[in-house]
């Protein structure tokens, strides 16, 4: 006879009290899918409960995962560059992850990135909605590929769509750009400068939609 696998969901350990602070606790515990076992730990959202601005990313990366706090890695600093030349202060954003894991694999003494796949995507979904929900930004801006297909689906291109704002079920407008650790992989300089100015001009264009 056979067993019905189980789909990992983050769902239960979701609290019904959707205060950032109450999710981040309850996070700190969750085991909604198999990527908890080799983390060091949760790596929840942080930023200001009523921020009208969320930045999503794709998942915590070998530096968060060892400090427990999002986007303090090498792609933490080239974003906080990017928002001050877009003129946000990041002190007053809500800063996340579409995953709250860091999923990698060893390679020596190394751990390096590894993408999260749909079914992780989706395992911790509950979290990024709540997170949303307490929120309530008026503008979601999607860091990368992964954070928008969590976000608007997995038929989303940001190549096609990226810095455009759009209206969506989540959030009252969703814009999309480049996650900033893929200016760390930019082949030279030149690329890196050009990939820079559209974060940051992608950046701009959600701070002016909060004046709009």
């Amino acid at each position: 006879m056979s067993t019905k696998k189980s789909i990992p969901t983050a769902a239960p350990y979701v609290p019904q009290n959707r205060s950032i602070a109450h999710l981040q606790s309850a996070a700190a515990g969750c085991r909604g899918c198999h990527l908890w076992e080799r983390a060091t730990q949760t790596v929840f959202g942080e930023g200001p409960q009523g921020s009208r601005v969320i930045l999503v990313g794709e998942q915590p990366g070998d530096q968060e995962d060892l400090n427990g706090h999002p986007f303090v890695g090498p792609a933490g600093r080239i974003l906080n560059v990017a928002l001050q030349q877009a003129d946000i202060d990041r002190k007053m954003v809500y800063v996340t992850n579409a995953v709250k894991h860091f999923k990698f694999e060893p390679r020596g003494k190394r751990r390096i990135h590894k993408k999260p796949n749909t079914e992780e995507i989706r395992a911790c979904r509950p979290w990024l909605e709540a997170e949303i929900e307490a929120v309530r930004p008026k503008v979601l801006v999607c860091l990368g590929a992964t954070a928008a297909h969590a976000i608007l689906g997995p038929n989303f291109r940001v190549t096609e769509s990226k810095g455009r704002l759009i209206p969506s079920s989540v959030g009252p407008l969703v814009l999309a750009t480049v996650h900033p650790s893929s200016l760390l992989r930019a082949p030279d300089e030149t690329a890196r400068r050009i990939g820079m100015q559209r974060l940051v001009d992608d950046l701009a264009e959600a701070r002016k939609a909060l004046a709009a």
